[in-house]
């Protein structure tokens, strides 16, 4: 072979060897750009489903604050709801010594049962200063138990609500009813000062005077009586 056409089958060659690695390099070309949009497509499916979470976790986020503030809702609605069973109950319940028993031998029944709930119910009334309906629970009361144990407790409070809202005579009347009714009763120490207290109200001293004095005669050591001296030595000042 002459030196042209060795030449010649070199060039030839080498042409095919470059068509084929040109050839190679477009195919790893393709591949590779093939290879980046599915990347590429990854990527974004991978951000969409990111972006998703996160607008789900923001969901959740939201749904969390509003449940705490309902529930916190809920516990200011129940510290309401017990303040405002403890408050009925402090207005039916009596105050500590302010109820005393006008008969000295209770029934065994009333012993463990205690105030029947409408005495309780009136003296409420009476406590949150709603003298008219108290007056009214309290008579109702009456009517329905006469023989109670606590008659003469309603009659006495009867004559407190009167004494309160200034009708001097029907608290005279009621305070007088407890003395007559009850003579034995632990409340008459408190029924005789409210007398006196009335009849000086009605500017008839003499007669408060003379009440007040029964009342340290008969009971001195009473906290009535000790009332009635702090009364009669203003009153003669």
């Amino acid at each position: 072979m002459g030196p042209s056409r060795y030449a010649t089958a070199v060039f030839c060659l080498l042409a095919v060897t470059g068509c084929a690695n040109q050839d190679l390099l477009v195919q790893r070309q393709t591949e590779m750009g093939a290879r980046l949009d599915q990347l590429q497509q990854s990527s974004s499916s991978s951000g969409e489903k990111l972006a998703a979470l996160g607008t789900e976790i923001a969901g959740l986020r939201g749904q969390l604050q509003t449940q705490a503030v309902e529930i916190e809702q809920l516990k200011t609605a129940q510290r309401e709801l017990q303040d405002n069973v403890s408050e009925r109950f402090a207005q039916l319940a009596p105050p500590a010594g302010k109820i005393e028993v006008i008969n000295r031998d209770l029934s065994a029944r009333e012993k463990d049962a205690g105030p029947p709930v409408a005495y309780l119910n009136a003296f409420g009334l009476y406590s949150a200063n709603k003298y008219p309906a108290a007056i009214q629970a309290f008579e109702s009361f009456l009517a329905a138990n006469p023989a109670s144990d606590y008659a003469g407790n309603a009659l006495y409070w009867i004559g407190e609500c009167y004494y309160s809202q200034s009708n001097l005579a029907k608290a005279l009347a009621s305070f007088k009813m407890v003395v007559d009714k009850y003579p034995r009763g632990n409340k008459v120490p408190d029924a005789l000062l409210k007398t006196g207290f009335t009849l000086y109200a009605m500017k008839e001293n003499d007669r408060a005077k003379s009440t007040l004095e029964t009342l340290i005669g008969q009971y001195p050591n009473s906290p009535a009586a000790a009332k009635a001296r702090e009364r009669l030595a203003g009153a003669g000042k």
